[in-house]
């Protein structure tokens, strides 16, 4: 077999690993041995191993209108899609429709990087408000959505959640349709389709944040039912490997306030508050960096290597702009996107669209 006439195999393969991601699909399409060249595990260990893995930034972004008579660049009533943002070149592009949400995606669904997948879940009908519970993969090799597996038991929004980068995601809390706060958590397994429960948080945590590191989901802040609004500065930790919980651990951020600025880098924990980028050190929030005076209102934030992504705004309803801090010399870049994609950033995750897989 010749992957490419009159080459030897290692030559061409030393081609196809050079591919860009967003092409995939298209070399997977071109020929039946490509198709299975770039399905192997071997082909993204060999991509990683010469420095092409991508990762990049994939978030839910309302859509700009067109209307600049107006003066307003973000919409009254929102419409979200899926959009990808290189950071590394600056580059923006959107995703295909997800299937059965022509009139957007779900207010306030969340947004999910495993291995070569983007899990999108939950959130209100952009219509009536109502909780759903749908689950839709994108995959990048084939460019193309799927249904998932629907989030089992009471349908709930404002969860937390993160992935191990491999193939599984982790939901925790969040509230019921009654708006009651939920100890419950639970894990889909993105292979198979599935989904698992796993054992009961020691508190309620509605609007908490989740990350995974080092083999633990991290659950971050939160508030219970009848302090709808108070969070709390706690967090809980889930082994993976004993499948337990850790006990509470009592004021991990600064005090009381919603955990959504909050991002890992290192093993180190960040946050934007008050105007600063604070790091925990032995305990301790100490400020290493102001943000930036245009982003008063903080949409989004994310790492990745050694920088800080903010995504943000001036004030409600303008144009978002991205800044991203050297987390080495606390030095900011400005990162603009073009009018297209300077709309709402509700939810995202940064992740390796090339990760080894298939162990």
């Amino acid at each position: 077999m010749e992957l490419v006439p009159g080459l030897p195999n290692d030559i061409a393969r030393e081609c196809l690993v050079r591919v860009p991601y967003n092409d995939f699909s298209s070399i997977a399409s071109t020929c039946k041995d490509w198709k299975i060249e770039i399905h192997l595990p071997e082909f993204f260990r060999r991509r990683r191993a010469a420095g092409f893995s991508k990762h990049v930034m994939v978030m839910t972004q309302s859509r700009v209108d067109p209307d600049r008579d107006s003066g307003l660049k973000c919409q009254a009533v929102p419409v979200y899609r899926m959009v990808v943002f290189d950071p590394h070149t600056g580059y923006w592009c959107e995703l295909p429709p997800v299937p059965g949400c022509s009139d957007g995606l779900p207010v306030f669904c969340q947004v999910v990087g495993v291995g070569l997948n983007v899990v999108v879940m939950g959130g209100l009908d952009p219509d009536t408000f109502d909780v759903r519970n749908e689950v839709y993969v994108y995959n990048f090799l084939s460019a193309t959505w799927r249904r998932g597996a629907d989030m089992p038991g009471v349908k709930r929004v404002f969860f937390g959640c993160a992935s191990d980068s491999d193939r599984m995601v982790f939901v925790a809390g969040g509230h019921d349709g009654e708006k009651n706060a939920l100890r419950s958590a639970m894990a889909y397994d993105v292979n198979t389709n599935k989904w698992v429960q796993l054992p009961d948080m020691e508190r309620e945590r509605d609007e908490c944040k989740g990350m995974f590191h080092l083999g633990n989901f991290h659950v971050i802040g939160g508030y219970c039912t009848d302090r709808q609004g108070e969070f709390e500065s706690s967090a809980e930790l889930f082994d993976v490997a004993t499948w337990q919980w850790s006990p509470v651990q009592e004021n991990l951020l600064l005090h009381g306030t919603c955990p959504n600025t909050c991002a890992m880098a290192d093993g180190a924990l960040y946050a934007c508050e008050g105007g600063d980028v604070a790091k925990l050190e032995a305990d301790t929030w100490k400020p290493v960096a102001e943000l930036p005076i245009e982003i008063c209102n903080t949409a989004l934030v994310a790492t990745w290597e050694d920088k800080l992504l903010v995504i943000g705004s001036p004030n409600f309803g303008e144009p978002h702009i991205a800044y991203a801090l050297n987390l080495q010399n606390y030095t900011w870049t400005r990162m603009k996107p073009t009018d297209e994609y300077s709309g709402h950033v509700q939810s995202g995750c940064y992740f390796s669209i090339i990760n080894e897989f298939g162990h």
